[in-house]
Order: C-alpha cells, then structure tokens, then sequence
C-alpha cells in the first residue's frame, strides 16, 4: 500500500502470550502485515499456536518464548532474552500487547534504549494494589495504544495518563475477507451443515461466537433463550462457537444449562469456527453479550461488516461499533431480562428491518473501522517513535 510509511531496514518486534485465535492476535498478523509491505521486518515471540502459519503466510518471523507463563522468574528470564533478541537482531521497536509479556519486554527495553509501544487489550480488573502494580505496565509505553475513546479515557481514569500518552487506533475489518458477496454457497452449505441446520431450517439463527469463558456471557444467552416463551424458542436456534480453556470446565458448565432448561434442540454448541466470514452470514443476528466491557469488540465490528445485526452489552468499545436502533440493540450488560427483551425486539421488526439493519452497520464500519486505517496509523506511530530514539542518540 502506498500510504504505509516506510520501514525499509526496520525490524519491530511484537509480543503476546500465544497466537492461538483472538482480536488482538488477528491484530498481531495485520501489523506485521503491514511492517512486512511496508520495507520492514516483523518479528513476534510468543508461546505459539495456530496463527503462527497465518504470521508465516504475510512474511512474518516467529519466535518461540514462554510468553504465556505468569510465572515471575519465567517473566523475568524472558526479558533477558528479549534483550538479547534486540542486540542480535538489530529491532529499532518493540511493542507488548499483555501484560506478563508486558513486564518481559518492558525490561528489554529499558535495558536496550529500544522504543516501547503497549496496546491496552482489556480492562483488567485490580482491586489490590499488587495487581493494580501488575496492570500498570500496559501504561509505561512511550506511547500506549488504545482500542477505542471509551478505552482511552478508561486509561486515563486508571493511570493518570494525559491525552498526548495515549493514541487511539480502532481495530479494524478487513472487508476483503469479511464481504457478504465474497461468500459462495459451497461454504454456506459447510457452516449449516456443521451446525446441524438443513437447507429447509426456517428458525432464525442467533450466533454467539467467542472464546467460552464466563465473561463472554454465553450463560446470559443460554438464560435469555429459556426466558422467551415456547413458541418464540421455537422459531429459534442458538449458535455458539469458540473454544474453551483446558481444564477450564465451563463447557461442561454450559452443557449442564442448556440441558436444565430442555434447550438441546434450540442450541448449538460447536468449537473453533473455520470460517468466520460464513458463519456471521449464515446467523441472522449475533449476540456479543460481554458481562465485563471490551476494549473494542471485534466480534460486533466483523458481524456489522457482514451486514447482520448485532446485539451488543451496552459498555465498552460496542457503543462505537453498534448503533442502538440504526445497526441493532445495545442491553444492559449481565441482565437477562434485557437481553431476552433485545431478541424479541429484534425478532418482532421482521426479516426486512434486520436486513436494513444489517446494511447500515456494513455503511457504519466500512466509514471508521478499516485494516488498512489501523495499519497505517500504527506504523505511523512506530517510525514518529524511532525517529525520536534516533533524535536523542544523535
């Protein structure tokens, strides 16, 4: 792309726990996308995991580090070996996106002179002042990177941050990916027979993906679902795709739910989707009903670009990407009660609102919410950065 500044001879080095699946691991792969196009050199350490063939796919580097492990002496032993990876492999920025890493490559940095840049992923809870410390390294960037306006002033509020420490860079859609007519009927077919639904299903589809965690609120749909009457529940199915953490037990905790409420018919309960263009398409409205706020809301952001409604909770980076009324229904967060009244409201407008509905989210995102935005302006920030290192040293 023509409009990405130039990191010929750059090397900026990127760090998260794993790339297994996630927004801000998609995000991971976008920037170093863009690092790779634009001249440079993108390298990224982590604990691995399935995206590291997506990162080899756009020219990017993998480097294997116990970048998931919370334990202080590992996240001590990583900074060491961070430093040594920025001598060796000459990297002119490096930038965090969790916060065990965080510590890990704060270190490194400070150690080396090197640019530090953080992407405040979460809101990360911190009631004690040990943890409130632990938190506190996604504010010691140069610059920190936050994911939406309400993230920004969270941060501000948290740390004491001022306006010019922060920059905000929405994540982004990529909508070459994420485009209704790029979605051919073979991989319609594939998602609706994954979840068991004929080509003759005529009950409207509402299709909850995210990792299942408790925080996802995949409980909250399960109760809001039981809480419609029979013949509304009959006119519905709902999808839940992601995947659990090991040993977690929260989806044997969600099966129990489904089961104690007689909704085995009226549920779906499937793994790490495939395809997440096709499935947004096949749903005819997508719940992200987080009990905690997200930083952004990838999941609300991508179901918009595939022109379906979205129900959202009402906090977070969600009241950016959904538009309550225009582009779907904001609820208040953790209340059934509020999110059963979403679903029927959506239910009630007809098939022709929703699609409406649908269109002016595609117009929303397609407007403030672009791979291309979010790559440039982060690259943007890592040369005004290493331009500033080089400044001082001369």
């Amino acid at each position: 792309m023509s409009n990405l500044p130039d990191l010929t001879s750059r090397t900026v080095l990127q760090v998260i726990p794993a790339l297994q699946a996630g927004g801000a691991e998609r995000t991971v792969i976008e920037v170093a996308d863009a690092i790779v196009r634009a001249g440079g050199r993108a390298l990224v350490a982590s604990a691995g995991g399935r995206m590291t063939e997506d990162l080899a796919n756009v020219g990017g580097e993998h480097i294997e580090l116990a970048a998931d492990s919370k334990a202080p002496q590992t996240v001590w032993s990583n900074g060491s070996r961070l430093a040594k990876i920025i001598a060796d492999e000459k990297v002119s920025l490096i930038h965090a996106r969790s916060r065990a890493p965080g510590w890990s490559a704060f270190k490194a940095a400070r150690q080396t002179n090197t640019p530090f840049v953080t992407t405040y992923h979460g809101v990360y809870s911190g009631r004690w002042r040990l943890k409130q410390f632990y938190n506190s390294v996604m504010a010691r960037g140069d610059m920190v990177i936050a994911n939406s306006r309400w993230m920004a002033e969270h941060i501000a509020r948290t740390h004491g941050l001022t306006a010019n420490q922060i920059m905000i860079i929405p994540r982004g859609v990529d909508f070459a990916a994420f485009n209704p007519d790029a979605i051919n009927a073979a991989r319609q077919t594939a998602i609706r027979e994954l979840w068991g639904l004929g080509p003759e299903n005529k009950r409207i589809v509402l299709f909850l993906p995210a990792r299942l965690t408790s925080w996802k609120g995949q409980t909250f749909a399960i109760e809001a679902l039981a809480a419609l009457g029979q013949q509304e529940r009959d006119g519905l199915v709902l999808v839940m795709t992601g995947e659990a953490k090991r040993k977690s037990g929260y989806q044997a905790e969600l099966t129990a739910l489904i089961k104690h409420h007689g909704l085995q018919d009226a549920t779906r309960l499937k793994g790490h989707c495939e395809d997440m263009p096709a499935a947004l398409l096949a749903a005819d409205i997508v719940l992200a009903p987080s009990t905690r706020p997200e930083a952004f809301g990838r999941t609300a952001a991508e179901a918009a670009a595939m022109s379906r409604p979205v129900i959202a909770a009402d906090h977070g980076g969600a009241r950016e990407t959904v538009i309550d009324g225009e582009t779907g229904a904001r609820f208040a967060p953790g209340n059934v009660k509020a999110l059963t009244g979403a679903i029927r409201s959506l239910i009630s407008v007809g098939p022709e609102t929703r699609q409406m509905m649908g269109q002016n989210g595609r117009q929303h995102i397609e407007q403030h919410f672009s791979v291309e935005g979010l790559q440039t302006a982060t690259l943007s920030l890592y040369t005004a950065l290493i331009g500033i290192r080089q400044s001082r040293h001369a």
